[in-house]
């Protein structure tokens, strides 16, 4: 389909919507603000923090990383063991979301990265999350954090090794198209100043959106008190998702208050929070690392082309992560969480491959899939398909596609998607048989 018909078919789309959506539904109204506060949660807590630096550190890889760098350590010809080593420990540092992963992915494909390694570390980044995964088994029980933990690190293996088989002729043609090109000019700089600027970068983004668990001890202004996880803070008002029961809401509901009805919220103490408290002067100081750096080692033209870099992707990536959050903020509200639980309450291939594909549109911030998975379960949600959901969700997203199929092309997208989608169904079927 042509740019121009693409163009066509989205404004085709938005009149329809805006023509026909009734406004007087009060489901539809209550949608439509759950899309709007989802939003502005992710504008608030997670673009600046998270987004935003990986589109830097992205066109810092364009810019500053020589394309015979990558083609030696993640190229389609480099050595196999090497080359997924390096994908899936990177990603693992990084452990960030389905989204903030994807600057850095289509920076590496884009320097000539293969498309297996690339793959496996776009896997990899949210879905070996140590903290993550530590939670899980806290939380939601031994055998599912070892599930988890499992079959996340086997999968961004496996998923890279499939994409580069599925794909071997295009990844052919991609290595003797770089064979072609002219010889690159010699760098301005030894690889180990390079490799030393990137890894500030990369410890900035690890600490301005380190992970806050979210366990807290809340008094209402009328004397009430409860244990809950904060799942969104907006502006004005904060949602939980209850330890206990309180009143009508029984643990693993959702309640939402104003922030002037909440007299205090007292956080759960762990090294994880203590560290969360002084994110801002650890990230700080890497900051300052890099300004330093980019200050005396590079010029001012390698400058100005790494920020023209930073925001190509910028255009290409911000407007698709933003839609793709309002979508799913309007559509969580017509599924409502009572509804899927009744999808998902045994170990069949229907429950596990609705887990699967619910987990692979859906967009799960950070650790926010341990207390929704939690309340799954307490509906009536199987381990099988509650692995399933685990080993999916975090990897993908409706976000998350959107930006993917931009980067590699729909016919890439689509077996990656099934990728995950077949192996988390298959593994959390089994899963669900000795462990259920």
């Amino acid at each position: 389909m042509s740019k121009e018909w693409k163009i066509f078919a989205a404004l085709i789309t938005i009149f329809v919507v805006a023509y026909a959506l009734p406004l007087g539904n009060p489901k539809i109204q209550e949608a439509i603000q759950e899309a709007f506060r989802l939003l502005q949660w992710y504008v608030r807590n997670h673009t600046l923090a998270c987004v935003v630096p990986a589109l830097f550190i992205a066109g810092a890889i364009i810019t500053f990383l020589s394309q015979t760098s990558v083609m030696r350590y993640l190229g389609p010809k480099s050595n196999p063991v090497l080359a997924y080593a390096v994908a899936s420990v990177a990603g693992c540092v990084l452990a960030v979301c389905s989204c903030s992963v994807l600057p850095m992915f289509a920076g590496i494909y884009n320097l000539g990265a293969g498309l297996g390694p690339a793959t496996a570390f776009l896997y990899s980044g949210p879905g070996i999350n140590v903290l993550a995964i530590f939670l899980s088994a806290r939380v939601l029980g031994f055998s599912i954090g070892a599930g988890r933990f499992i079959g996340a690190v086997s999968f961004s293996v496996i998923i890279g090794l499939l994409m580069a088989s599925v794909f071997r002729k295009g990844e052919q043609a991609k290595v003797e198209a770089a064979l072609q090109m002219p010889e690159p000019e010699k760098p301005r700089r030894r690889i180990g100043k390079t490799a030393l600027f990137l890894a500030c970068m990369v410890l900035f983004l690890v600490f301005s959106d380190w992970f806050n668990p979210g366990n807290v001890a809340v008094k209402t202004a009328d004397g009430r008190r409860f244990k809950a996880v904060v799942i969104h803070e907006t502006k004005d008002a904060i949602r939980f998702q209850l330890e206990e029961d309180l009143g009508d809401d029984k643990t693993g509901d959702k309640i939402e208050l104003q922030k002037t009805e909440i007299a205090d919220m007292q956080e759960q103490k762990t090294w994880v929070i203590s560290v969360h408290h002084i994110k801002w002067y650890l990230a700080g100081l890497m900051g300052l690392l890099v300004g330093l750096m980019a200050w005396r080692w590079f010029e001012r033209d390698e400058l100005s082309e790494w920020m023209h870099n930073t925001w190509e992707f910028a255009k290409l990536l911000v407007p698709l992560l933003f839609g793709g959050v309002f979508v799913v903020g309007f559509v969580s509200v017509l599924l409502p969480e009572k509804q899927v639980a009744k999808w998902v309450g045994d170990n069949s291939l229907r429950s596990n491959l609705v887990a699967s594909v619910i987990g692979a549109f859906w967009y799960f911030a950070t650790l926010t899939e341990i207390p929704i998975t939690q309340a799954l379960m307490k509906l009536g949600m199987h381990k099988g398909p509650v692995l399933a959901l685990l080993l999916a969700g975090p990897a993908l997203s409706l976000p998350n596609i959107l930006v993917i199929r931009k980067v590699i092309g729909n016919s890439k997208t689509i077996v990656f998607i099934l990728l995950v989608v077949v192996m988390s169904t298959i593994v959390g079927m089994f899963f669900g048989v000795f462990w259920g």
